[in-house]
Formats: C-alpha cells, sequence, structure tokens
C-alpha cells in the first residue's frame, strides 16, 4: 500500500509531500491543479521515465520518493 509520496523539483511542484491512509484515496482538484504530476510523479519512482517537461524550470535535478508497505491480511482478503 502507498503510505507517502515526496515530490522535489517536478514540472510545477517545488515541494510537496502527500501521505495516504487506508482504504480510497481519491486525488480531486480544478484542471491543471497537478493531479497528473502526482501520478507522473509515482510513475517515476517506480522506475518509469520521466519526459523532458518532468524538471522544474531552472532546476538541475528532481527527486521522487515514494513509501510502501505490503499488504495486510485484511486487504489480501478483500475485506
Amino acid at each position: 500500500m502507498l503510505e507517502h509520496l515526496h515530490i522535489r523539483n517536478v514540472a510545477l511542484i517545488k515541494e510537496s509531500e502527500i501521505s495516504f491512509g487506508d482504504g480510497l484515496n481519491i486525488l480531486t482538484g480544478e484542471t491543471g491543479a497537478g493531479k497528473s504530476m502526482i501520478i507522473d510523479s509515482l510513475q517515476f519512482a517506480l522506475g518509469g521515465r520521466a519526459g523532458k517537461d518532468f524538471l522544474r524550470h531552472g532546476e538541475k535535478q528532481a527527486a521522487v520518493s515514494a513509501s510502501v508497505s505490503p499488504q495486510g491480511k485484511k486487504a489480501a482478503a478483500g475485506a
């Protein structure tokens, strides 16, 4: 289960930390609010490639880290 996501210097995001709780987590917001940047950052943390627009303008490097935990018995059973 995804527990935490830390994003730095990705597109328009200077720095952001997101914590996810048990159960359903939903990302909502207006068009252009950055929801897709969060998904792209997660894909990057999981080994995906970053596009040319991934790095924040004027920065030399970006960083994304994700904290995950194994599913518990209850989550694995679908309860």
